[in-house]
């Protein structure tokens, strides 16, 4: 029996990844677009593409279908800047509470939710999903998406079968504006610095197997932190830097000038009209080391965290190039 999915970000980058899997796999598959979307790509896969305003009740409820075997909801607004917080919260919060909302109504048999590791907040020490979240009201990001998950867990107590996907650093071919801005700069020896943080990074594609896993094995109402491997940003951009054949940078930027980074740019935006390429949130974020323990999911959902740095960035690196968006 064919598996029917309603699925929201498919044209996003871990989207087109799911999409992809779950067409080999046989789903049918209804994909929430905001209206005027292009959809041309989807239809070609044989996916239905449904528009919808995703902070509109009823407008998710008529796009939705009844009785979904699986509702994935990807879709997220990243903005790391502060005038855009209205907005995200409208994107993040209020959108994944009418998604809840419509799929308790249209009775759908699990619902996955991809969150953030900066749901849980800034750390010192190893955060698992035991650790008690403690998001920055200061980034509305992470602020966002922790209250999106409580939704989540709204929905988990009237009944609603979900489970919560935690990514760590995403790397793999598609990316075209999260590290894949890293490299380009790097290839076009402009990388103005390596911030002093770090994290943990993890493979598109199994991220994306980890929803469908999520889906197939995970528990109700647990979060799953999907983490990778470990390392600093220094040690991301030398290994770019090596992929590329280019020099590669020796120090990070001091805090103290990322900080003024932080308050210039923003003022030089009100000029501009658009968005700071640095900001306070930013530099909040990119100034410390995230660690994440992800052996829930290895455990539960057979996600594997173990997929060479070297092999996600050649994959980023590869796909840039077929599209032109580093020198041949």
């Amino acid at each position: 029996m064919t598996r029917k999915a309603f699925v929201t970000g498919a044209n996003g980058f871990v989207g087109r990844h799911l999409i992809s899997q779950m067409v080999a796999q046989g789903w049918e598959i209804y994909a929430l677009v905001r209206p005027g979307s292009e959809t041309r790509q989807l239809r070609e896969l044989g996916v239905h593409p449904v528009e919808a305003v995703m902070h509109e009740l009823e407008s998710v409820l008529q796009a939705m279908p009844p009785q979904c075997d699986g509702v994935f909801h990807l879709a997220g607004n990243t903005s790391m800047w502060h005038k855009q917080s209205e907005q995200q919260n409208r994107d993040n919060i209020g959108g994944t509470h009418c998604m809840v909302r419509a799929a308790l109504e249209h009775n759908a048999r699990r619902f996955v939710f991809t969150s953030s590791i900066s749901s849980y907040g800034i750390h010192k020490g190893l955060i698992d999903e035991r650790t008690i979240a403690n998001p920055n009201p200061r980034i509305n990001y992470s602020r966002s998406k922790y209250l999106a998950e409580q939704e989540v867990h709204k929905g988990v107590a009237n009944g609603l079968d979900a489970v919560i996907l935690n990514p760590c650093g995403i790397l793999g071919a598609g990316d075209t504006h999260n590290w894949s801005q890293m490299i380009a700069l790097i290839d076009q020896g402009k990388l103005p610095g390596v911030p002093p943080g770090g994290g943990n990074f993890c493979d598109v594609r199994e991220v994306a197997r980890a929803h469908l896993s999520a889906w197939e094995h995970g528990r109700k109402g647990e979060n799953y932190i999907l983490a990778g491997i470990e390392a600093s940003f220094l040690e991301l951009a030398r290994t770019i830097s090596h992929l590329l054949g280019k020099k590669a940078p020796r120090h990070t930027v001091p805090k103290l000038a990322l900080k003024l980074a932080g308050r210039l740019y923003p003022v030089l935006s009100l000029i501009s009209g658009e968005e700071p390429s640095v900001t306070p949130e930013k530099v909040q974020m990119l100034t410390h080391r995230v660690r994440a323990d992800g052996t829930k999911a290895v455990e539960e959902l057979g996600f594997d965290d173990q997929v060479p740095l070297e092999e996600m960035l050649q994959q980023c690196i590869d796909w840039m190039r077929a599209n032109s968006m580093l020198k041949p």
